[in-house]
Formats: structure tokens, C-alpha cells, sequence
């Protein structure tokens, strides 16, 4: 398959090469991207200022990402082939406080991210991408939608039939197609 390889840090070592497509093992799913985001973090991971010891090389950047699942591995029974779902930064994180360790299991650094043909997720943190969105829209959700509800409802507290005010957005958006 065809990924975007970093062999060092900074944009002049990420370049466009072959590697063999991955097959699921038990509890994973293999998925065909469709569409990325791109998060600071993913910017970072590249220059070498976020985990740098964590960056294996080569290394498949980019940790947001949306496709359809092409094949899954044993043991998968609420996901099938067909099945448009997104990936998870945290690929082994269900619930529960995260375990000390869980930066060893990020997509896009260290596990292989989704700036590839084809991306292996864990079945269990996989999620079904909303009906209602393009592959470009639900690609941004990951990261930055759980941020903001991570913020809401850890840190804020908030409750049923409270509402919040926004002042700007950050430099997440979505453009409507024309």
C-alpha cells in the first residue's frame, strides 16, 4: 500500500512510499482511509516536539481518520466489512482513568497512524462514524470534538438543559462543499 513515510523529523523526511498492507489480529480492523485530520499534535510528532523517544522510523503519521472496514480480525463480532467508523487517539483507552503507559498505543505515533491507504484500529475503540457526515467532516471529530466534550463534561461539570457559550472555535472547521 501506498503511506506517507517519516524516516526523520521535519517535513523534508515525510515522503510518499510502499509498504505491505497490514492484516487484523484478533480484536483489530482493518480499515481503507477515506479522509484525515490534522492536529497539532500531528505537526509536532513531524518537527520532533511531541514524544519525540516515542516516534518509531519510519513511522505512518496522522492519528484522525475515517474509512470503511475492508477485512476484520478474530474475535470481532459488533463491527463488519461495510462499516464506516473513525479512529480513536487512544487505541486502547475504554473507560476509566487512562493507565500510565497509554501513550504507547496512539495512533500516529507510536502505533501506525492513517496517512496510508489502509489503517489498522482496535475493534473496541473503534467508532461508527456519524451517518450524517461527509468522510471530511467525521475525520475531525477524534481529537478535537472529545477535547471539547472532555472539557465540558470533566472539567465544566455540565449538566442536563445547561447550555454553553462559545467565543470563537479554534482552528478546527469544516467548508461546506459547493
Amino acid at each position: 500500500m501506498k503511506a506517507w513515510l517519516l524516516n526523520g523529523f521535519g517535513l523534508k523526511n515525510l515522503k510518499l512510499g510502499e509498504v505491505p498492507t497490514p492484516m487484523p489480529k484478533e480484536g483489530e480492523v482493518l480499515i481503507k482511509v477515506s479522509a484525515v485530520s490534522l492536529n497539532f499534535r500531528d505537526k509536532a510528532i513531524v518537527d520532533g516536539i511531541y514524544e519525540p523517544e516515542l516516534v518509531p522510523k519510519p513511522l505512518i503519521p496522522v492519528s484522525d481518520a475515517v474509512g470503511v472496514v475492508v477485512a476484520v480480525g478474530p474475535g470481532v463480532t459488533h463491527l463488519t466489512e461495510g462499516d464506516r467508523v473513525n479512529s480513536h487517539l487512544h487505541s486502547a483507552w475504554v473507560d476509566g482513568a487512562p493507565k500510565p503507559d497509554e501513550p504507547s498505543f496512539c495512533y500516529g505515533t507510536p502505533l501506525p497512524g492513517g496517512l496510508a491507504e489502509y489503517m489498522i484500529l482496535n475493534a473496541e475503540t473503534a467508532v461508527k462514524a456519524p451517518k450524517d457526515m461527509t468522510d471530511e467532516e467525521a475525520a475531525t471529530l477524534p481529537i478535537a470534538a472529545l477535547t471539547a466534550w472532555y472539557s465540558m463534561m470533566d472539567y465544566g461539570h455540565l449538566q442536563p438543559r445547561q447550555t454553553v457559550l462559545t467565543q470563537g472555535t479554534g482552528g478546527v472547521r469544516c467548508t461546506p462543499r459547493k
